[in-house]
């Protein structure tokens, strides 16, 4: 059989289609023979004016399901929709055909035959269309697999249509439903059971469950979080179907498998919500860095505040191509009015921000341009601290020139106490909009600076949530430095949310710290993902297992521990999750011949003169004991 369909796919399109038809036709008119011999009980042989029914029974349906385009179809993929037009197909031909019947009224022909025949015949056409679609399938699918056993959590509509697509694809075999509301619990879905949460050990240990696929769009970040880490016990593999906003302008579906979003992995609430924003007055706001991760969140988060102008500012030509297109998409489709920018720039080079200032006038600076890669500016000091501190003292004081209203410089833990060069230019940045800041109040000058400082964010360019993803897909190791390494760890929409609260807090020169939750042991973040992955950790207890952890040492200026805080007297501000310190500086007198310093040393690619300035100027820096474990 699968040889003959075989022969049938490997024909010509218009060859098909005419195979399809005739088969459409050798039915209806068994269809008809049925509802004649059905009606007259007994086995019928047409005469007479019966052979006008059989006429019409083979040509009278052809238009209709030509115009709702069955032959048109591909029928591996024939599901509800298909089976739809099938019905409405034969509706339309059996209501023509009843009409024809009672209006000529022939002799010898039973009225019920107009009735009987399209019936028998829409099930015909329906058993052939599944059947097709199985034999096709069959043959498509390539070699035969173990269908992986799998629970879906959700048992709504998403979950619904997943199942289909999962079971259609040949690959899966649902073995249950598994929902919180108690209303659903030991009911049916599609003819599977539904199951309450605490059943999923069970049914893990008899059906073999390899997968569970979370079908939950609407449910919000809490409540997923709860989830995964109810499932993080067991070792399945984890996925999910696309957000309800994708799936509602058709950009996925729900049988589209994707793994877990990096935002389900932390064992806690939600900080911030970038809903909580209120709209600000800015008409026109400047990103520089505009093309990361964190630059990137900005300008979707600012674009909700509804300004006249966003101006997007990166000497990354892809990251701001990308961005630029995603704000422009954005605009477009929610009729804003709003001019997105793109501009091609570098924070090092001051005559083009002072060109780009002077046009654009923005109201607000959010400088997010650096440096961040902790071994990559430990190789190349020059750059970094070019970038980092050089480019920050270009930008603000040009915020200043031109009167800018605010500016908000992104920092980082790493500017606490820092053990290496990338961590110590973040500081001295900071030096500079605080020596800036002090100026500013002295002279009257309009602009309010601050400083947002937090630690690690998942999913950006340097998290190693997307270095472990990597890893797993290839079979492991996952490398951590250290097992005792923590970090805090925050999502990038969360980071973002609080550095325009704490931007609109700003009265000058305030360093802001935010509340990143409890640190969290990289390692234990590795075993999480592997278990959520379906996978073993390998060790030598367990030799059989699937992934190890490698430890690799601690890189060149990587601390074990992070810090947010210098001084020891952090302030509470309106939102419980920023926290405030003015912390000691250098009055702009002292600080501005540091720079000149730096900038003859960046100049005359001196590195070990960088690195000396550095040593002078931030607190608790020596180079040589860059990458100490003491942190």
């Amino acid at each position: 059989m699968i040889k003959f369909v075989e022969h049938l796919s490997s024909l010509p399109r218009l060859q098909k289609q005419a195979v399809v038809v005739a088969s459409d036709v050798v039915l209806s008119v068994f269809a008809c023979w049925m509802a004649f011999s059905l009606r007259l009980e007994n086995y019928h042989f047409p005469t007479g004016n019966q052979w006008y029914v059989y006429a019409l029974a083979a040509v009278l349906f052809v238009p209709f399901f030509i115009r709702l385009g069955l032959y048109r179809a591909i029928f591996r993929y024939s599901g509800i929709a298909s089976l739809r037009a099938v019905a409405i197909a034969v509706l339309l031909f059996g209501i023509t055909l009843f009409v024809i019947l009672f209006g000529v009224r022939f002799p010898n022909v039973p009225r019920s035959v107009s009735i009987l025949q399209p019936i028998l015949f829409w099930g015909f056409v329906t058993l052939s269309r599944i059947v097709a679609a199985q034999l096709l399938l069959q043959l498509h699918s390539g070699p035969v697999v173990k269908r992986r056993p799998t629970l879906i959590y959700g048992a709504g509509d998403a979950g619904a249509q997943a199942a289909g697509s999962l079971v259609m694809s040949g690959q899966f075999t649902i073995v249950g439903f598994i929902d919180d509301d108690k209303k659903k619990n030991r009911q049916k879905l599609n003819g599977v059971d539904v199951w309450p949460r605490s059943e999923i050990p069970s049914l893990i240990e008899k059906r073999g469950v390899t997968d569970i696929l979370l079908a939950l769009p609407g449910a919000n970040l809490e409540q997923r979080r709860d989830i995964v880490a109810s499932l993080a016990r067991y070792n399945v593999r984890v996925r999910s179907i696309p957000e309800l906003s994708k799936l509602a302008v058709g950009q996925a579906a729900p049988g589209d498998l994707q793994e877990l979003q990096i935002i389900d992995l932390l064992d806690r609430k939600p900080i911030a919500d970038p809903s909580e924003l209120e709209h600000g007055t800015a008409e026109t706001v400047l990103v520089t860095g505009a093309g990361g991760s964190i630059g990137s969140e900005l300008c979707r988060q600012l674009l909700q505040l509804e300004p006249r102008c966003l101006v997007m500012l990166d000497h990354n030509e892809f990251g701001l191509y990308t961005i630029h297109r995603e704000i422009s998409e954005y605009i477009h489709h929610g009729k804003q009015n709003c001019e997105a920018v793109a501009l091609l720039g570098s924070v090092r080079d001051r005559s083009r921000l002072d060109e780009i200032v002077s046009h654009y006038k923005p109201d607000a600076i959010y400088h997010a341009a650096a440096y961040k890669h902790v071994p990559l500016v430990e190789d190349n000091p020059v750059e970094g601290v070019t970038n980092n501190v050089e480019g920050t003292w270009n930008i603000a004081d040009v915020a200043v020139k031109h009167g800018v209203d605010r500016f908000v410089l992104i920092s980082t833990d790493k500017a606490v106490r820092p053990t290496n060069t990338m961590g110590a230019s973040k500081r001295m940045a900071e030096l500079v909009v605080q020596a800036l800041a002090e100026e500013a109040s002295k002279n009257g000058d309009p602009t309010v600076f601050s400083m947002v400082r937090f630690g690690n964010v998942l999913g950006s360019s340097g998290s190693v949530v997307p270095l472990f993803t990597r890893q797993i897909r290839q079979g492991g190791p996952l490398t951590i430095t250290d097992p005792e390494v923590t970090r805090y760890f925050m999502t990038i929409p969360e980071a973002v949310s609080l550095v325009l609260q704490a931007g609109n807090m700003a009265e000058g020169g305030e360093v802001f710290v935010l509340d990143m939750g409890e640190p969290v042991k990289i390692i234990d973040l590795a075993r999480k993902m592997i278990r959520l992955s379906g996978m073993t950790e390998r060790t030598a207890e367990h030799p059989d297992g699937d992934i190890a952890i490698d430890t690799i040492g601690l890189r060149p200026g990587e601390k074990l521990y992070e810090e947010l805080l210098i001084g020891e007297d952090p302030r509470s501000t309106a939102n419980p999750h920023i926290m405030m310190a003015r912390e000691a500086h250098i009055p702009w007198s002292e600080f501005a011949e540091v720079l000149d310093d730096i900038r003859t040393a960046a100049i005359n690619n001196n590195a070990d003169a960088c690195i000396q300035v550095l040593e002078k100027v931030v607190a608790g820096f020596n180079a040589q004991q860059r990458g100490s474990p003491a942190g």
